[in-house]
């Protein structure tokens, strides 16, 4: 395959937050939510030139070990080769290191940004490839995938290759997000994990995950029941116990409030009716964000 050409016109691309797992789909299920990051690329002359504003602007790694920018290196080697300078502006604000998706989101901004830069990169690259890659990435597909398709999605592996099952969600659904100040590593999180749960545990997790679908598509009366989980927020709850004890208030409130990814955000899944006195009952040093579901994933944007 000869070298790509690439576009000389800057891409802007906009990528939402998630919320994986759902209670009782981990590692499989996956929300998409209306906060987000936009990123615009251009290929340059010469270097690399990255600016953020935003969430993380302080903290992100900068030049070559910047998320995005080794993200979109992978992808144009797929593509068939690097430019020759690249000029990154970031304007973040889902929060970083909270379960809202942030890597997620900058992986699939990076891969879909490299492939809007190259001139017949859907040609060299399609919408399943870039799931592929991206999931390859970021170690589980459960982010990426709502990030990239919108709405509620579910992911799995077969034949060692990503499949998704993108759904739309309940209107009358009003995600609210509790951030805290603090953050908690994925990779910290995952290690409290055991490595066999109860069956009894498993079991009543395979249901709650199947009435899970239909409680955010069709019958949100059911949510409560639905994100009921014992596989693994009660083993991470000692990193995070603000984050528990909010979990079981909002529950014993009637409210199907789950963590967020790996925490330590909280995700409530409220009614229009109910979305603001959640909202307001926030704690002291948390951030009530009141949401609505993406229906669109990760997407282009004029400039």
């Amino acid at each position: 395959m000869a070298g790509p050409m690439f576009r000389a016109a800057p891409v802007r691309i906009r990528v939402p937050a998630t919320s994986a797992n759902v209670g009782p789909g981990f590692d499989a299920c996956a929300l998409a939510l209306g906060l987000y990051d936009d990123v615009v690329v251009q290929v340059a002359e010469t270097g690399l030139d990255i600016q953020v504003a935003g969430e993380g602007s302080d903290k992100v790694p900068s030049g070559e070990r910047h998320l995005i920018v080794k993200t979109m290196r992978k992808t144009f080697a797929a593509l068939g080769g690097q430019p020759r300078g690249l000029a990154l502006r970031c304007a973040n604000r889902i929060p970083h290191g909270r379960g809202l998706g942030s890597s997620a989101a900058a992986i699939v901004a990076g891969v879909v940004a490299a492939r809007a830069l190259v001139v017949g990169g859907a040609d060299r690259l399609d919408d399943d490839g870039v799931l592929q890659l991206a999931s390859s990435i970021e170690g589980h597909p459960d982010n990426v995938a709502a990030c990239l398709l919108g709405g509620y999605t579910i992911a799995w592996y077969e034949a060692a290759r990503v499949r998704v099952l993108r759904l739309d969600v309940d209107a009358a659904i009003v995600p609210v997000v509790f951030v805290p100040t603090t953050q908690v590593a994925t990779s910290k999180a995952r290690k409290l994990l055991p490595a066999q749960v109860p069956f009894a545990d498993a079991a009543l997790v395979a249901g709650r995950a199947a009435l899970l679908t239909a409680a955010l598509t069709s019958r949100p009366d059911l949510l409560l029941p639905a994100t009921e989980d014992r596989l693994h927020q009660v083993y991470r709850a000692p990193a995070m116990p603000r984050t528990a004890t909010l979990v079981e208030r909002l529950r014993a409130e009637g409210i199907p409030a789950t963590v967020s990814g790996a925490g330590p955000s909280v995700l409530a899944l409220c009614t229009a009716t109910t979305a603001e006195d959640v909202a307001a009952s926030a704690p002291r040093g948390w951030v009530a964000h009141r949401l609505e579901t993406a229906a669109d994933g990760a997407h282009l944007l004029a400039l």
